[in-house]
């Protein structure tokens, strides 16, 4: 093949990143990135409710591995040569200020995905990355030189020396097709990160409430996680509950989306501690309404409904509460059951989990063990990571490391 062609096949972070990195550490290479739809970084445009959350502040490899239910021990060794300590710096060294907020996410300061996209437009088009959209193979095949043919569907094919696939996650397995044609196997694609449909009446009236910090858990898979939880229209969502969602999306899927949910709405405080409150709370105020005197940090809304459901009337003062209604109560605050019914996504941002078989694919390189020369980068690997910009960070990290591969330089700075 007389002229060094690298082609890139998606235009979302990966892609990007790899096309970038590749093009810069291979000036005499042409680099073309193909996106089908009529827009880059369309993900990039929407994440974060628009303000981009690009990467997380935890710049210790183990435990930045930790917060993938799936690949964290294939990306241990990877975070070790590119992380979001590189991140951070690669954007910033770009004109890009960026921010950490105290829960470790990190946002450009000006909260807008736009400063992200036009930096990586940017540097893209400084890098001589050829950049072409609507436009995506149907097929690819390996050529006789080594290299591979992409065929489309106006007849027209292109040939490379190298590929990279960063189609993005696999929602439904044809979108993984290009790398089973070459040989690769796909991990099954279910839904990752989504919240829980919950048809309780008590519970859907409170939608817009928040609780700080509790504990939600599934008895049936013994998993529990513990943040922020927000009560929507449809039932529960926030932190807590996509973390339980990501790290159980395979048998949560298994289950068809119904299972029970045991909801611990005070976690700071044991069952004997709360208990012992609820008789102070008895002892110091007698005459005071049950349902007037929440228990920090429960909205008043919510510790309502919860002595009512916890069959305490409205009209019972502390005084008149007995000893059952107290156990009844205690109860209620630490272990209210749930019926989960099914599963609600954010159609444009939501994650899967599945994708290309890791054992597949080489992590010093991105380069796959079946099929030389091909490379993988992003969700289209069976990839995926708890909300807060890890996705993101493992879009860049693999990125960086297929770029720097492709390129024929070493990935080590």
């Amino acid at each position: 093949m007389s002229e060094r062609r690298i082609i890139v096949v998606g235009g979302g972070a990966a892609g990007f990143f790899a096309a970038i990195t590749c093009a810069e550490a291979a000036p005499g290479a042409t680099v073309t990135l193909l996106e089908k739809s009529p827009q880059f970084l369309s993900k990039v445009r929407i994440s974060g409710g628009g303000r981009c959350n690009l990467t997380h502040a935890c710049f210790d490899p183990r435990e930045l591995s930790g917060h993938y239910p799936r690949g964290g021990s294939a990306l241990l060794a990877p975070f070790q040569i590119f992380q979001p300590r590189n991140t951070i710096a690669w954007f910033e060294s770009r004109g890009v200020k960026l921010k950490t907020e105290p829960d470790g996410r990190v946002f450009p300061v000006t909260d807008s995905s736009k400063t992200i996209i036009d930096c990586l437009l940017g540097a893209a088009q400084t890098a001589g990355v050829e950049l072409v959209t609507n436009r995506a193979p149907e097929r690819v095949s390996r050529c006789a030189d080594g290299g591979f043919e992409l065929g489309f569907d106006n007849g027209e094919t292109l040939r490379c020396e190298h590929l990279l696939l960063a189609t993005g996650g696999c929602r439904v397995p044809a979108a993984g097709q290009l790398a089973v044609s070459l040989g690769h196997t796909l991990e099954p694609p279910v839904p990752s990160l989504f919240t829980f449909d919950i048809a309780t009446p008590w519970l859907r009236e409170l939608a817009g409430v928040s609780v700080p910090t509790m504990e939600v858990s599934l008895p049936v898979l013994r998993r529990r996680e513990s943040g922020p939880v927000l009560i929507t229209h449809s039932g529960l969502s926030g932190p807590a509950i996509l973390q339980l969602s990501a790290w159980s999306a395979r048998a949560l899927h298994e289950l068809g989306y119904q299972f029970l949910l045991r909801l611990n709405w005070l976690p700071h405080l044991d069952a004997e501690t709360l208990a012992r409150k609820l008789e102070s709370n008895r002892a110091a105020q007698p005459a005071r309404l049950v349902v007037n005197t929440p228990i920090p940090p429960l909205a008043a809304r919510l510790w309502q409904s919860l002595v009512v459901t916890a069959g305490i009337s409205r009209e019972t003062r502390w005084a008149g509460l007995s000893r059952s209604a107290r156990h009844h109560l205690v109860q209620q605050l630490s272990q209210t059951e749930l019926q989960v019914m099914g599963k609600t996504l954010n159609q444009d941002e939501f994650v899967t989990c599945g994708g290309v078989r890791l054992s597949e694919v080489n992590f010093k390189t991105m380069e796959s063990r079946i099929c030389p020369g091909l490379y993988f980068s992003g969700e289209l690997l069976d990839i995926d990571g708890l909300t807060g910009g890890f996705n993101f960070q493992s879009a860049w990290t693999t990125g960086w490391l297929a770029g720097r591969a492709m390129s024929g330089q070493s990935p080590e700075n």
